[in-house]
């Protein structure tokens, strides 16, 4: 299971919000390059990078951070926030990013994703869905998609889809404790799908049980804020192979 730090970005700055909310926003630093170094110097290989400037406005907007972070780090990034156009999506992968998440634009969109599924591969897309009572929400949370999550999945996994984030909105930002009764029931229905577990992870042992269940990454953010889980504590379960 890999381990997966995250780091939100709003006007430049590393935040966290609760349960997604645009109006609980805490900013816990002032440079998320300096994070994402951090990240690198206790060992860790992986980040969440989400620019929720551009997941409002439909568009990526934090471009330079993006790049400062691909060209001083060495991290295996995932990112999401707003991808929404052909050359957004050519751009991150020039710079390198590992993978992008997509979500309302999916359900928006799904022709497009499913061209960008064909034309650039599907291992350099994660299908990113918020989840509130197993429906997929988007627009801020705010609106159902009149989906459910198991049904976007089986859509896209038609497609070539290979990997999902999972983000269970009740828990995100509560330090509660994940979903896993959730991610049990998306590992069962589909046993290959490498899924991403996000939302409420608050202690070492949230972590050993999402590792239990099967799941491919966990994504760790407010409890390494807050700190809750330390980055020596999650250095030594990489150590450990817990994060391979």
């Amino acid at each position: 299971m890999k381990l997966i730090p995250a780091i939100d970005i709003i006007d430049g700055k590393c935040v966290r919000l609760t349960q997604g909310d645009f109006g609980q926003v805490k900013i816990y630093r002032e440079n998320p390059i300096d994070v994402a170094l951090e990240f690198q110097e206790a060992d860790l290989e992986y980040l969440h990078l989400v620019d929720l400037d551009g997941a409002k406005k439909g568009n990526v907007v934090n471009w330079s951070i993006v790049e400062e972070i691909q060209g001083k780090t060495a991290l295996t990034v995932d990112f999401g926030g707003g991808v929404s156009e052909n050359e957004e999506v050519e751009y991150l992968l020039e710079l390198g990013i590992n993978q992008i998440n997509i979500g309302s634009l999916a359900i928006k969109e799904p022709e497009k994703f499913t061209n960008w599924l064909s034309k650039y591969g599907p291992e350099n897309f994660i299908l990113s869905a918020d989840v509130r009572n197993e429906n997929v929400m988007i627009n801020g949370w705010l609106e159902s998609a009149n989906y459910r999550v198991l049904d976007l999945a089986d859509q896209f996994i038609k497609e070539g889809l290979t990997y999902l984030t999972c983000t269970d909105i009740g828990s995100d930002g509560m330090l509660k404790g994940p979903n896993f009764e959730l991610y049990k029931k998306i590992k069962e229905r589909f046993p290959n799908l490498k899924i991403n577990a996000s939302g409420g992870i608050s202690t070492l042992h949230d972590l050993e049980t999402l590792k239990e269940i099967g799941v491919h990454g966990a994504i760790i953010g407010k409890a390494i804020y807050e700190g809750r889980i330390s980055l020596k504590q999650l250095k030594k379960m990489a150590g450990q192979k817990l994060g391979l």
